[in-house]
């Protein structure tokens, strides 16, 4: 399927040799940047340990963005700290941005006794309170009307805060794409809206997903900003999304931003990419790695090293180790903590439940129920 006319060339701020023009650079500090370059390395050694954990049983599941961690990391560092975030399951790095610790993720993906989502979620489907990052889904495009939602009420409230909602190109053929972005538009609704098009909706091609030019096309029909950008470039990921925060702050509505990338693996530990792509195609992609680019940029501009590299990699190496030896000794979440959390007062039929439950462990010496697939 050909698109009516070819879609704008995405908009880029570091070569691929790491250089960048003076006028182009938007002048992050020396510790932001790192902060950045920490959180894109730091999802990949989480995605390659995650995955063979996965193929050894240790957890259930891990789903990864190979080539596409300079969205996460970009895009969460040009917010406020007290903005939210409704996201997709493809970016940690949102999250380490914001500060939390890779033993939280750990936890989460093991389920235990630790992890903040008790059990309840399936691995990498992380939500985080104190980072604004609300719990994601597997189903695609949930989290869109829940950004415009979000943002309307801190717009009625007046707090000056945005929302930043991040999504794939496979949630634009959902319906919750028109309905969160129609809405956005038509009541300017704080929010950025953030797709991130790594060319493949597990292994559905992006010309199965859409007859236009591109996705920040889109924009246009919904009377709203669209941008194109880099998605393997950190910085242009940043200027754009920082720009649309502003925008929507100052009561300009949301903005439509397409992060053109590609997802350099398989869509999840339950997918192998080799029975529908190309080997060529992933290669040639290998080739514009977010991570050596902008690591290319930190040698150039701000004196990064090989011992640097070296000592980053080692520390957060450790980090891993010391997460994944902390959550496998680390008990599951007890079943009676199935009834938390939901209502403020247990109602009488909960209340039963959960006495006969307690009754069943006291008689059976044990707080395991091997019927139950819990954690998840």
């Amino acid at each position: 399927m050909t698109p009516v006319q070819p879609a704008t060339a995405p908009v880029t701020v570091i070569a691929p040799d790491g250089s960048v023009r003076k006028a182009d650079d938007p002048a992050i500090a020396p510790d932001d940047c790192k902060i950045m370059y920490r959180a894109m390395v730091a999802q990949r050694m989480l995605e390659e340990r995650g995955t063979k954990l996965q193929r050894q049983g240790r957890i259930g599941f891990y789903i990864g963005g190979l080539g596409q961690e300079a969205v996460g990391a970009g895009g969460a560092l040009a917010l406020r700290p007290d903005d939210w975030i409704t996201p997709s399951y493809r970016s940690p790095a949102f999250v380490l941005v914001r500060g939390v610790s890779i033993q939280k993720l750990v936890h989460q993906c093991y389920g235990n006794a630790r992890d903040n989502t008790k059990g309840r979620q399936m691995p990498n489907h992380y939500s985080f309170r104190e980072a604004n990052f609300v719990s994601l889904s597997s189903p695609l495009a949930t989290q869109i009307p829940h950004a415009t939602g979000i943002a309307m009420a801190m717009k009625l409230r007046g707090d000056g805060n945005v929302v930043l909602c991040d999504f794939g190109d496979g949630a634009t053929s959902e319906g919750d794409f028109h309905t969160g972005l129609n809405f956005a538009a038509v009541f300017k609704a704080p929010v950025v809206f953030l797709c991130q098009n790594n060319g493949w909706a597990i292994s559905v091609p992006v010309s199965r997903q859409t007859a236009s030019a591109g996705f920040a096309v889109k924009a246009r029909a919904y009377g709203m900003p669209g941008d194109r950008v880099d998605g393997n470039d950190a910085l242009a990921v940043y200027a754009a999304v920082r720009a649309a925060a502003e925008r929507a702050r100052a009561g300009g509505g949301p903005t439509l931003i397409e992060a053109v990338t590609f997802r350099m693996g398989s869509h999840s530990s339950s997918d192998d990419w080799t029975k529908y792509r190309a080997k060529a195609e992933v290669e040639e992609w290998a080739k514009r790695d977010p991570i050596e680019r902008f690591r290319r940029y930190l040698e150039q501009r701000q004196g990064w090293t090989a011992a640097a590299e070296k000592a980053l990699r080692e520390k957060i190496e450790a980090e891993i180790e010391a997460a994944i030896k902390e959550a496998e000794g680390t008990p599951e979440p007890p079943l009676a903590s199935m009834f938390e959390d939901v209502y403020a007062a247990l109602p009488a039929h909960l209340r039963r439940q959960q006495a006969a439950l307690i009754d069943e462990q006291r008689a059976t010496k044990t707080d395991r129920d091997a019927s139950m697939a819990f954690p998840l």
